[in-house]
């Protein structure tokens, strides 16, 4: 009894350790297509004088020149097969990488499901036409890296989504609207895949419009834009007629689509619990994807 008790502990502490493994992996092998905007070192430009949310710092992370994937696999226990490709926000100048990025992808390892977390390029220039030309680049091929690699990486590649947050939001919108040609020269196998994400969750997204119209490079089209989830907080004043005018334009093209509009909240929470209600977003988007079959246990 004694040794199957000592067998069992250290079963459970292997699959602890593989569950909390990371691995990181270089977006693109050769360097990712310049010119870039900063050539600066990357670093953290958190201050003490940064705002807290629900009273803990988070990380502004910045002058990032050489994207990164990192993979948070679920543990094999319950592996859903499901992988998210997580997009932090930051304006396109920063990244809150912890409050948008690697909590958010222990949260989906804790519900099966296979997170990568991409470290994208900042800043970019605050041009409404270019500000996300290098981040979509890097998502496009992000998107196509993790679906050639999906079988290996214990995911299905017919189920890949994203999630972003902010500025991260309007990426993944815009990557869901534009997928059909790669915006830079292909330069591996990778590229040949498919960057469709198969479904999107926008958090707070930022950017989708404004003047009663839909930003131009993220117009829906009827077969074409994956289903898509969305939740915001009415008093998120500066992003929530772009939010409402993106899902009307995602029922007139006929996308499955889910908004959740919350009284309170404002911007930029995560996952945190702040005491407002939208800090059920969480749970709201793991029933959503059951709803979508996406999470049901593979057999």
């Amino acid at each position: 009894m004694f040794r199957s008790a000592g067998f069992l502990l250290l079963l459970m502490s292997a699959t602890l350790v593989f569950a909390a493994e990371k691995q990181a992996i270089p977006l693109w092998p050769n360097g990712a297509p310049g010119p870039h905007n900063t050539t600066d070192d990357e670093k953290d430009i958190t201050t003490p004088s940064d705002r807290l949310v629900a009273g803990r710092p988070l990380m502004h992370l910045t002058n990032i020149s050489t994207p990164i994937l990192t993979l948070y696999r679920a543990a094999d226990a319950n592996n859903t097969g499901v992988g998210i490709l997580v997009f932090p926000g930051g304006g396109y100048n920063i990244l809150a990488y912890d409050l948008e990025g690697t909590e958010i992808c222990e949260w989906l390892n804790s519900i099966g499901v296979n997170a990568i977390l991409v470290k994208y390029r900042v800043p970019q220039p605050q041009n409404a036409a270019s500000r996300f030309k290098e981040p979509l680049e890097d998502a496009q091929r992000a998107v196509g890296v993790v679906r050639h690699h999906a079988r290996e990486w214990g995911m299905d590649s017919g189920r890949i989504g994203v999630l972003g947050f902010s500025a991260g939001g309007h990426l993944s919108a815009v990557l869901s609207n534009s997928f059909d040609k790669r915006t830079y020269d292909r330069i591996d196998e990778a590229d040949a895949e498919s960057c469709r994400p198969d479904f999107v969750v926008l958090v707070y997204p930022a950017y989708l419009g404004g003047n009663g119209k839909v930003a131009p490079e993220v117009q829906p089209l009827e077969g074409h834009t994956p289903p898509t989830f969305m939740v915001q907080a009415e008093d998120d004043a500066k992003y929530i007629d772009g939010t409402l005018l993106y899902y009307r334009a995602l029922a007139d093209a006929r996308v499955a689509a889910e908004l959740h509009i919350y009284s309170a909240g404002g911007h930029g929470y995560g996952l945190r619990q702040t005491g407002d209600a939208v800090s059920a977003w969480p749970r709201l988007v793991e029933s959503w994807l059951r709803d979508r079959k996406l999470i049901t246990a593979r057999s």
